[in-house]
C-alpha cells in the first residue's frame, strides 16, 4: 500500500485547522509545524506574516523537494524559500480562492450592515462600490434580501453584469453626484473613491462600510469630521466564517497539486 504524502500545517487558527480537516479527508497524512522536516508539502498561513511564522527556519528544516503553499506571498519569503531551495507556490493568486472568499466576505459585510443600521436591509436604498468578485457576491445577496441596489463601476462591463442581475449601474465618475441619494455605501475598490467631497454629499450620519484592502477607498479622517461612520472591515472570511475559509484554501491547494500530476 502506498504511503501516504505528509502535509505540514503551520499556523494554530481556526482557518488552519479546517484545512487541515479538509486534506486529511482527501488522504493526506497531516501534522503540524513540527513535521516540517518529513513533509511532502508544507501548508503556510494566510497572509504570510513573517514576525509571527519563523519563514526561515521553516523553509531550512524542509526536506529537497517539498513544496510550500503560502498566500499572500510577500518577495522576502520568496527570497527565504529560493535560498531554502523550497518550491513556494502562493494559492492567494488562484481566481477560484477570491470567489470562495468573497462568500464570507459578503456575509460578514451583511451582518455589520445589520448591526450597525436601525433600519431593515429591505426597501434600503444602497450604494456599491466596485463589482470585481466581492461586489458580485455582495451585490447578489443584499438583492435577495430587499434593498435597492447601485453598483457604481469603472468598467462598462461591470455596470452591465451588475444590470443582468437585477441591480442598478452607474458610472464610477458619476459618484459624487449620485451620493446625496444615500446614507449606505459598501467600498470595495483598493483606490481612493470615498473623498471629502463625495462623503460631504452623502447623507447626514451616513454608514460606509470600507471592505478594500490598506489602506482602503475612504478618506476616514475626512468621514469623522463630517460625522460618517466609517468601518474599515478587513479579513471577514477569518474573522466571521474561519471553518469556510480554512476548507476554501485546502480545496484551492488541492486543485492545485491535482494540476501538478497531471503536468508531470
Amino acid at each position: 500500500m502506498e504511503e501516504k504524502k505528509l502535509f505540514a500545517v503551520v499556523g494554530t487558527d481556526a482557518r488552519q485547522a479546517a484545512a487541515g480537516r479538509v486534506l486529511e479527508r482527501a488522504g493526506y497524512a497531516v501534522g503540524g509545524a513540527e513535521q516540517v522536516a518529513l513533509a511532502d508539502y508544507i501548508l503556510l498561513p494566510l497572509p504570510l506574516d513573517a514576525a509571527r511564522t519563523p519563514l526561515a527556519e521553516l523553509m531550512r528544516a524542509a526536506k529537497p523537494g517539498a513544496v510550500a503553499l503560502g498566500g499572500r506571498l510577500s518577495v522576502q519569503a520568496k527570497t527565504i524559500a529560493q535560498e531554502a531551495g523550497v518550491e513556494l507556490v502562493d494559492y492567494f493568486a488562484r481566481p477560484e480562492l477570491t470567489v470562495y472568499n468573497a462568500i464570507p466576505t459578503a456575509e460578514g459585510c451583511i451582518g455589520i450592515l445589520l448591526a450597525e443600521r436601525t433600519r431593515t436591509l429591505w426597501g434600503t436604498n444602497l450604494l456599491l462600490l466596485g463589482f470585481g468578485p466581492v461586489g458580485q457576491a455582495l451585490g447578489a445577496r443584499l438583492a435577495a434580501l430587499g434593498a435597492n441596489v447601485t453598483v457604481c463601476a469603472r468598467r462598462a462591463e461591470q455596470r452591465a453584469l451588475a444590470e443582468s442581475l437585477g441591480l442598478r449601474g452607474a458610472e464610477l465618475a458619476r459618484l459624487a453626484a449620485l451620493a446625496p441619494a444615500f446614507d449606505t455605501v459598501v467600498n470595495t475598490i483598493p483606490a481612493p473613491v470615498l473623498t471629502e467631497p463625495v462623503l460631504a454629499a452623502l447623507r447626514p450620519g451616513s454608514l460606509i462600510v470600507d471592505l478594500a484592502s490598506k489602506p482602503g477607498g475612504t478618506d476616514f479622517a475626512a468621514a469623522q469630521r463630517l460625522g460618517c461612520k466609517a468601518i474599515h472591515a478587513l479579513s471577514l472570511p477569518a474573522a466571521c466564517a474561519p471553518d469556510t475559509a480554512g476548507e476554501a484554501v485546502a480545496r484551492t491547494v488541492l486543485t492545485i497539486l491535482r494540476e501538478r500530476e497531471e503536468h508531470t
